[in-house]
């Protein structure tokens, strides 16, 4: 079993999201928990990814159409470290 850590922001910025949105994260931790990171790349729907830039070495889930969740893994201690549930921005800056 894979265990998660969440940063402490993680709590407030879940609170001021969508209802929609703290049911479906706590699937995400259910899934991520059981199967880890290749449970979240099975589910299609999650579309579970790398990221690059400033975010390399993390990756990102998709909660809904706007939401994400981006964690970072810790293969040797089976460990998913949650850093951000963040509503995503498409413009470029």
């Amino acid at each position: 079993m894979w265990e998660i850590f969440e940063h402490r922001s993680v709590s407030k910025l879940l609170a001021s999201a969508p209802l929609e949105v703290q049911k479906k994260y706590e699937k995400w931790k259910d899934i991520a928990t059981f199967s880890g990171p290749q449970g979240l790349r099975q589910l299609k729907g999650l579309r579970d990814e790398a990221l690059s830039g400033e975010w390399k070495g993390f990756r990102s889930s998709r909660l809904n159409l706007q939401y994400r969740v981006i964690y970072k893994i810790e293969k040797d201690q089976m460990l998913l470290l949650v850093k951000k549930v963040t509503p995503h921005d498409y413009r470029r800056k």
